[in-house]
């Protein structure tokens, strides 16, 4: 692990973790300087593109969205940024695929361990026939273990058919369990080695690993287990604040981004 990332997660009292990121947030524009970036005269550092995404589940919601651009004629899904179907709604022929091919908005399509390559070539062919660079990003909930099995196969079907998607994995929501005493939870060893996976696979096809996506805060939870501070059925009692899906806390989510700096640092050299 990361030295800062350690010292970091051993300080156990929420106050003194947040207080030790804060130090370290007050030294990045010194950092920054040593680097050659001037703050002043980089407006980059001074803002950010702000994106947003969900899944395209509500359609009377969705529907009351779509704008349509006066210049080209093409209408546009006002909800998000980005929209996406997953296992329950990505039926050729069904209203959610029928209502995403109508709009301009890239598109997400979260397949699982069951879709087949059969399954999901039509379903390009549909939402996006004119192949349009970053018209679909394909998002990849396989869970642990089962990844390995099923993704390279797809990643071949679809680089034999010409196809260029965004690759991205969600090892998020192919991992959920109940534990013991009852909590919705999420092994971060699990959620990691999907993300290993994910990074072997595209390596060893020559396709390239283009995101991930996480649900994750900043505060100090306990709803997932495993990580450096070792959650165990026991400890999720203490700060489960999540009304919907286990997030991780702010030290798992850390820990997660120094290991896959590594492996972009790796697929580099």
């Amino acid at each position: 692990m990361h030295r800062w990332t350690a010292d970091f997660v051993k300080r156990s009292p929420q106050g003194e973790r947040f207080e030790a990121l804060a130090e370290r947030i007050t030294d990045c524009p010194g950092f920054m300087e040593a680097c050659g970036f001037d703050a002043a005269s980089t407006p980059q550092l001074h803002a950010v593109a702000f994106w947003t995404s969900h899944e395209a589940l509500h359609l009377h919601y969705e529907e009351a969205l779509v704008r349509r651009d006066e210049a080209s004629g093409r209408a546009f899904g006002g909800s998000a940024h980005l929209l996406w179907i997953g296992e329950r709604t990505r039926e050729i022929g069904g209203a959610h695929v029928e209502f995403l091919r109508g709009l301009a908005n890239p598109v997400g399509i979260k397949p699982g361990p069951k879709v087949t390559a059969d399954e999901l070539l039509p379903l390009l062919d549909t939402l996006d026939p004119e192949r349009e660079p970053g018209r679909l990003v394909l998002i990849t909930r396989m869970g642990a273990g089962k990844l390995p099995e099923k993704l390279p196969a797809l990643v071949r079907a679809v680089q034999a058919a010409g196809r260029t998607p965004v690759w991205c994995c969600d090892p998020m929501h192919g991992n959920t369990v109940t534990s013991a005493n009852g909590y919705k939870t999420r092994d971060f060893a699990n959620v990691a080695g999907e993300v290993r996976d994910f990074f072997a696979v595209h390596a060893a096809e020559g396709s390239h690993a283009g995101g991930l996506h996480f649900e994750m805060t900043g505060q100090d939870v306990t709803e997932c287990r495993g990580g450096a501070q070792g959650l165990t059925d026991a400890s999720l009692a203490e700060r489960y604040r999540s009304a919907c899906d286990p997030r991780l806390n702010g030290s798992q989510s850390l820990e997660l981004a120094f290991m896959a700096a590594e492996m972009l640092k790796a697929a580099r050299r």
